[in-house]
């Protein structure tokens, strides 16, 4: 399971020309499901993706993590995250899980942040969405379990 994050002082989703998501500071969470990934890897990337100290303190050294800044999720999921890129001019997909259980972690991942009690939205699974971000720094990570 993968997470691109971004630190972002606002970010939102479009489905149709309809924000289904937004947040003001906080994350965007770019997610891709893999082969192979179960619900322990979900909360075990959740825990590394709310705990990443990734917000200034009053010092301005990254030492805050998403929650400590009062910072809000958004999830977005990302099927081209696991894909094969290694050679070739056109990228593998070989490697994402099957829609249905991408579908059912991507779900999971939310419900354990909403679980940490930090505020979650979400993008559509399987929908062509439209991000809209302004990244903070910019700071970008890639995680993954």
């Amino acid at each position: 399971m993968i997470a691109l994050i971004q630190r972002v002082s606002e970010a939102s989703v479009k489905v149709e020309g309809q924000i289904v998501g937004q947040i003001d500071k906080g994350l965007l969470v770019l997610l891709g499901v893999e082969k192979g990934d179960d619900e322990a890897k979900a909360k075990r990337l959740t825990e590394r993706v709310l705990g990443y100290r990734i917000f200034e303190d009053e010092q301005g050294k990254m030492n805050l993590n998403v929650k400590q800044a009062g910072g809000d999720v958004l999830v977005v999921s990302q099927f081209t995250l696991p894909a094969d890129t290694k050679k070739g001019m056109r990228p593998s997909f070989s490697k994402g899980a099957d829609p249905a259980e991408a579908e059912r972690l991507y779900e999971c991942f939310s419900d354990y942040c909403r679980q940490a009690n930090v505020r979650t939205e979400n993008g559509r699974f399987a929908q062509d969405m439209k991000v809209a971000l302004v990244n903070d720094g910019p700071v970008t990570f890639w995680l993954q379990v």
